[in-house]
This record gives structure tokens, C-alpha cells and sequence, in this order.
């Protein structure tokens, strides 16, 4: 494939004058839209916005490269302006932007496309190239000119192969290169670095991580020999393998407009020993220079992926602890003290219940402190477990979590900032003295009174509305508590709806708990069956522990949902509570009742019109998983 097959005379325009980057970039995918190459063009200028967002494709030199990759487009394409006065795009060197690629990229397993984009954006380094084209008086002149250039010039990956063996003098340099699409800048800071690397008479060989896979990957031998690595990545790479070596982390536009500094600091030998965790068993995440909502969405992962398997663990083993109990005993002949105790009656059941609920209990903790560890690095770690721990133990529970840890990752940062004025021997101490404790006080002031007594209001308020509404509409009260079992998974809204469902069994009414219960249970249940229907809407670390939710949701384990619902509340939560909520609706219009406070599928046996409960379970969940299928954006 040559790079006119994607590049249409329709789609290009010459003197052109946009009025700022949004004028810009609607011209180019109203350009693009013109070669017939896109089939909804709102979906797809959403997509080229989209990835603008994560940061500029300006890349300097007068240039943008601008790509949207999703559904809506048809086929591979490319649009083309050139604009004589420049438009200012927020570029990487400040420059006004004269010559502009909008790329199209489909959704498809097919990637030969990409291997013709990447070696436009290498030409596009070419300033000879890049004046001819700027100078060309029609778009078929234009096209002309790419094509004559692609005749000439080799492919990235040609260029890029190293065969020949470094000398014995030569100083021997690897690079990897990956950028969050792996389009167009991944390569062009591998030719970057190529250049700026052979210009110093070094040995260089670059791995290129691009949407069509690694390349001219770098070998255990390789790694070994080499004096010094460079990492120009905003996308993740595999870095334990360079545990122990000399190396440079910097952002994917460095490669691209700093080379021939990153090569003379490499040279230098004026850089870091890199060590990777548990001396290189596991990946590390590169830093990236994103949005700042790109950023936050990163901090908040780091959280979630660190809370993931305590979620699993204890909640399988409580899981596994109700069905002991659930084949061991005759709830009906329990008295209601007992059935209170549901999961701890027998001695294994209890041991693996409290087993559980110690995993259960470092939960938010540990959601807490890894986010705010992303934020300011190992001094957030112990700030963010305290207000995590606190969030456990008070009223705030998952929402409160969430906000201890990223108050206190700022908080160890306004300390750093602090810190830096001190004097040196002072400054030394701050790791070990002043941040722990003056980042432990301010964590526990804040969220003592300021977090926890908002939260804690808002709890007393929704108990006071529930017990008024009690009587009034029981089909309008089970709707309401079903939703709120799914607001914050184990929060004070789920709390309140909880302690009202128990409060009700006290008193002898029992339809109250079934309509808790069961919107407990929607939320996991359907997060299970969407990593199924909708495998492209989650990340490949979702749809493997997605099933797992299964049964913690059939055991009344809401909080399984929890680390699906930290990675994207927008979307996740309303989609959990509307499946929630019918649920509950449901159970309460069959008049369903429940005895037990807890047990799930287990303590079916004791629920009253018992084929009209599992009914409300199953509609609320595949609504549920319906609307998480609607509501999610696909992942990239």
C-alpha cells in the first residue's frame, strides 16, 4: 500500500486560514469527510478531539499530525492542509502550525495502513520535503509530491533495522518509542533518536511499540552490552528487562524535538541506574504527559489495580463462608438473633468470614494509597492508607476513600514544595520526619471534620427520608433502595439503605430487607455479565476478574463492583443504579420478604415467593448489563 491510496485530491486543501486549533481541526475532518472514507462524521471528530486532549499533536517545526481512530471510520485515510499565515495548535516548540495530516484510522484488527502512516510522519522530518510541499500551487501538485517522496524512501522499520555489529569504540545506545496510539509520533521520535545518534557516531537500535505490535524488539544480549537506554514513551513498555542499566525516561516528544539532547546526556554518562521493583519482576508505567483529567484518570488506576485482588480474595472467601453456613444449617429453625450471625454459625464458616472481611478491610486503604502514592510517589503511601483507614471506619466508606487519597497525595505535595525552602540538613529529613507527620495531622484533620461530617450528615438525612416514606408507596421505596445499595457499594448511601432494611427486620417487616438485598446484588452480577457481552467496552484486566463478580454478587457482596466502579463512576454507576433500583422495585410489587440481613442465594430458602425474587435478580442485572454496554466507551 502507498500512502496516495490514502491520501484523496478531495482531501486536500492549500491556503487555508483557520482562526484557532478547533477551526483547524473541523476543516480537516470536514476535509476528510469528502473522500468518502467516513461513516459518521460526528463520531468521528469526537474521536479526533478526543485525542487531543491526551496532548498536542503539534509536533514542532511547523507541523501537526492530528488521528482519530474508531467505528465511524470506514476506511484508511488522510487529509491534508496547508496553511500560509499558520494557526497557533499549541504545538511542542510553540511554533505556529503551516502544514497539517489528519489521519483516519478504522477499528479493525487490520493494521496494514499503519506501517504507510508511519513512514509519512518519518518524511514529514525531512524539511526539504515538508517546503515542497508547503510551496505546491494545486492539491494535484501536492499529491504528486508525496507520492514521488514515497517512491524514494524506505519503510520505518527498513530504516530503522540494525544488522551491522557495534565496534568495539562505539558507544551503544537502545531506545524504545510508544506513543498512546502508536500512529504517528512513536515513529517519528524513533527517527529522531536514529539520527540525532548516528550524528554522534554511536551504535543505535530502537524498538518501535506501535498499534501494530513491537518492533525491532531489543534482545536479552542487546540490553546487556548497551551503555545506555532511552525510554521516549507516553504508552506503556515492558522496563524490567533494563533493570541494573543506565537509563533515560522522558516523554515520546522529547525523542521527536530534544534527540540530540537526549543523546549527549546518554553519552554523557550524566544518568541513572535504573532499578526495577523486586529487582525487574514486573512492568513499569511510564510517565506520561497528559491531559490533566488523563492524569487523574492514571492516579485513579494505580489505586484500583492495587485494590483489585483484596477485593477478589476476601470476597470469594466471605463468598465461600455463606455457603457453609448456607448447607449447614435450618435458617427457618434459626431464631433471629442467629440468623443475624448468617456466615459465622459454623467454626469454618466463621474463620473464613473473618479471613475474608481482614482482606475486606484493607480495601479502601489500599485504594487510598496507591492513588496518592501515583500522585507523590512512595511519602503518599502512608498519608493515603491513614485517610483510607479512616474512611473504613467512619461513615464515608468508597467515596470517602477516593477523596482521602487524593487529598492526601496534594497534601504530600504542598510539603515537598514546603520542604524545598528549608535548609539542606532539614531538607534531608522530610522523607522520614515531616511528611509522615505532618501528612498523617493533616490527613486526619481533614477528613474528620470536613469529609466524614458531610458524609455522616447525608447519611442521617436519607435514614430520616426512608423512615417516612415507609408506608407511603412500597413499589416507589423499594425503587429508591434498590438504587442506593448501587450509589457507592458499601458508602453511606448503601450503609443507609442497609441499616433500614435490618431496622425493618426487627420490627417484623420483611419485604423492606429483599428489596436491599437484591439491589445488592445487580451491581456485580451485571458487571459479570457485561465483561461477557461487551468484552470491547473493558480493559483486559476487567474482562479476566470480571467473572469473579459473579459470585460475590450472588453471595450479596456488592463491593465487587467497586474497582470497576472507581475506573469509570460516570458511566458505571448510573448504569448499576437504574438495575438496581427496578430490582428492588420488583421485589417489593411481588411482595418478595427475606428473613436474613445477609447471605445472597444462600438464604433463598427463607425468601418469600422465591421465584419473583431470583426474577427481580435477573431482570435488574441484564438491565444493568445492557446499559453499561450503552454507557461505556470502547477501550482502545
Amino acid at each position: 500500500m502507498r500512502i496516495t491510496d490514502l491520501l484523496d485530491v478531495k482531501s486536500v486543501a492549500l491556503g487555508c486560514a483557520p482562526t484557532d486549533k478547533k477551526d483547524t481541526l473541523n476543516q480537516a475532518t470536514a476535509l476528510m469527510e469528502k473522500s468518502g472514507k467516513i461513516a459518521d462524521i460526528t463520531g468521528y471528530r469526537s474521536a479526533v478531539f478526543a485525542r487531543e486532549e491526551e496532548g498536542t499533536t503539534g509536533i514542532g517545526e511547523g507541523i501537526a499530525i492530528p488521528h482519530g481512530k474508531c467505528d465511524a471510520v470506514t476506511k484508511p485515510g488522510l487529509a491534508a492542509m496547508v496553511i500560509p499565515d499558520g494557526v497557533d495548535f499549541e504545538s511542542m516548540d510553540g511554533e505556529k502550525v503551516n502544514l497539517l495530516f489528519l489521519i483516519a484510522a478504522p477499528n479493525t484488527k487490520d493494521n496494514v495502513h499503519l506501517d504507510v502512516l508511519s513512514k509519512l510522519s518519518v518524511m514529514l522530518m525531512d524539511e526539504d520535503f515538508t517546503d515542497r510541499l508547503k510551496a505546491a500551487k494545486t492539491p494535484e501538485e501536492f499529491v504528486a509530491l508525496v507520492d514521488q517522496a514515497d517512491e524514494e524512501s524506505k519503510s520505518i522499520d527498513e530504516r530503522l533495522e540494525t544488522t551491522e555489529e557495534a565496534s568495539l569504540e562505539q558507544f551503544k545506545i537502545l531506545a524504545v518509542t510508544s506513543c498512546p496510539t502508536g500512529i504517528a509520533h512513536t515513529y517519528m521520535a524513533a527517527e529522531g533518536i536514529d539520527k540525532a545518534a548516528k550524528a554522534k557516531g554511536c551504535f543505535v537500535k530502537i524498538e518501535t511499540r506501535g498499534s501494530g505490535g513491537a518492533k525491532n524488539v531489543l534482545t536479552d544480549e542487546e540490553i546487556a552490552a548497551a551503555d545506555c537506554i532511552i525510554v521516549a514513551a507516553d504508552a506503556k513498555v515492558p522496563m524490567e528487562r533494563f533493570h541494573g542499566k543506565h537509563l533515560i525516561e522522558c516523554q515520546v516528544s522529547d525523542g521527536i524535538n530534544k534527540a540530540d539532547k537526549l543523546i549527549e546526556q546518554a553519552v554523557s554518562g550524566k544518568t541513572e541506574i535504573y532499578t526495577a521493583e523486586n529487582g525487574g519482576a514486573r512492568e513499569s508505567q511510564t510517565k506520561s504527559g497528559g491531559s490533566a483529567g488523563h492524569k487523574i484518570y492514571t492516579q485513579l488506576m494505580n489505586g484500583v489495580s492495587h485494590m483489585l485482588p483484596f477485593v477478589v480474595g476476601g470476597g470469594i472467601l466471605i463468598a465461600i463462608a455463606f455457603l457453609i453456613d448456607g448447607f449447614s444449617v435450618d435458617l427457618n429453625s434459626l431464631a433471629a438473633a442467629d440468623r443475624a450471625n448468617f456466615g459465622t454459625i459454623t467454626p469454618i464458616a466463621a474463620f473464613l468470614k473473618n479471613l475474608g472481611g481482614v482482606a475486606f478491610g484493607l480495601m479502601l486503604p489500599v485504594l487510598a494509597g496507591y492513588i496518592a502514592e501515583a500522585i507523590a510517589d512512595r511519602p503518599g503511601l502512608a498519608v493515603g492508607f491513614v485517610g483510607g483507614m479512616i474512611a473504613a471506619n467512619g461513615k464515608s466508606g468508597f467515596l470517602g476513600a477516593l477523596v482521602a487519597g487524593f487529598l492526601a497525595g496534594y497534601i504530600i505535595i504542598l510539603l515537598r514544595k514546603i520542604c524545598d525552602k528549608l535548609p539542606e540538613a532539614l531538607e534531608k529529613l522530610a522523607p522520614v520526619l515531616i511528611y509522615p507527620i505532618m501528612g498523617v495531622l493533616l490527613i486526619g484533620l481533614c477528613m474528620n471534620f470536613a469529609v466524614e461530617p458531610v458524609m455522616g450528615g447525608l447519611n442521617t438525612l436519607l435514614n430520616n427520608g426512608l423512615a417516612s416514606m415507609g408506608e407511603t408507596s412500597k413499589v416507589l421505596l423499594g425503587l429508591i433502595l434498590g438504587g442506593m445499595m448501587a450509589i457507592d457499594m458499601g458508602g453511606p448511601f448503601n450503609k443507609a439503605a442497609y441499616v433500614f432494611g435490618t431496622a425493618a427486620i426487627a420490627a417484623g417487616n420483611y419485604d423492606i430487607m429483599a428489596a436491599v438485598m437484591v439491589g445488592g446484588m445487580t451491581p456485580p452480577c451485571a458487571i459479570a455479565l457485561a465483561t461477557l457481552l461487551f468484552k470491547n467496552k473493558f480493559t483486559r484486566e476487567e474482562r479476566e476478574s470480571g467473572p469473579t463478580n459473579f459470585i460475590m454478587g450472588l453471595a450479596f457482596i456488592t463491593e465487587g463492583a467497586i474497582p470497576f466502579a472507581a475506573a469509570d463512576p460516570l458511566h458505571v454507576l448510573p448504569a448499576c443504579i437504574i438495575g438496581s433500583g427496578i430490582a428492588g422495585a420488583i421485589s417489593m410489587a411481588f411482595q418478595c420478604t427475606l428473613m436474613a440481613p445477609h447471605g445472597g442465594i444462600f438464604v433463598f430458602p427463607v425468601v418469600g415467593n422465591a421465584l419473583a425474587y431470583l426474577a427481580a435478580l435477573v431482570i435488574g442485572t441484564v438491565i444493568s448489563a445492557i446499559l453499561l454496554g450503552v454507557f461505556k466507551k470502547k477501550v482502545v
